[in-house]
């Protein structure tokens, strides 16, 4: 992470009102701190920027961009984290693949824990790996490669990166765990599409999308 240049973009604010907070992340930029100064420019220290009361409720990782949600109450945190941790939250991403992959529907259901030795890299383990299951969907398949909607039903660490790996067809540009060709893209191309939610005040059920950039 010695090569942190997060962009310099403006914050992209897909939704706000009393409670909650939508932004759609850039690629590059942390979701929140890492160690260390020279990791302190973030998502939420931005977002905390503009409003102050946001607190985060998930994370996006680095390279990851798209739809977060923040709440800006107690209140709407707890409400928003308790729909995440009991995966009432759908959450669908759009990813270009290495490769054909087929069949055009299906499920990677493989359980993932840190691989220590070479973290933040995660890895499958079916003795002490975490659930993890994800949906795909094929897009279209442009040439050499495959356009895939995500539906994942967990949370892991690196859980669409590595489910891609494990189906013979990484994600373009993953910076982790690609390699040759399909590494050398300008970002990862891995977008946070679509979260549906309730609202914590009434629990209206709400869609918010971000068009993928790429």
């Amino acid at each position: 992470m010695s090569d942190y240049d997060p962009p310099n973009t403006p914050l992209d604010i897909v939704h706000a009102d009393h409670e909650i907070l939508i932004v759609n992340k850039p690629s590059g930029l942390l979701s929140v701190p890492g160690k260390g100064p020279h990791l302190a420019d973030c998502l939420i220290a931005r977002v905390q920027d503009a409003f102050p009361t946001a607190l985060l409720v998930h994370r996006l990782d680095r390279d990851t961009s798209g739809v977060m949600v923040f709440g800006l109450t107690p209140h709407a945190q707890r409400h928003l984290g308790l729909q995440f941790e009991k995966r009432q939250v759908k959450k669908t991403y759009v990813a270009r693949l290495w490769g054909r992959l087929e069949p055009k529907t299906g499920t990677v259901d493989l359980p993932l824990i840190v691989d220590w030795p070479n973290r933040p890299l995660q890895k499958v383990c079916h003795d002490t790996g975490k659930a993890a299951q994800t949906d795909w969907r094929v897009q279209s398949y442009p040439e050499g490669e495959t356009r895939v909607r995500f539906m994942p039903k967990t949370g892991r660490s690196h859980q669409l990166r590595v489910h891609a790996l494990e189906l013979g067809h990484v994600i373009l540009g993953d910076p982790l765990y690609a390699k040759g060709a399909a590494r050398d893209y300008p970002r990862l191309m891995l977008h946070s599409e679509e979260l549906r939610l309730r609202h914590p005040d009434g629990g209206e059920g709400m869609k918010f999308r971000a068009k993928a950039p790429f």
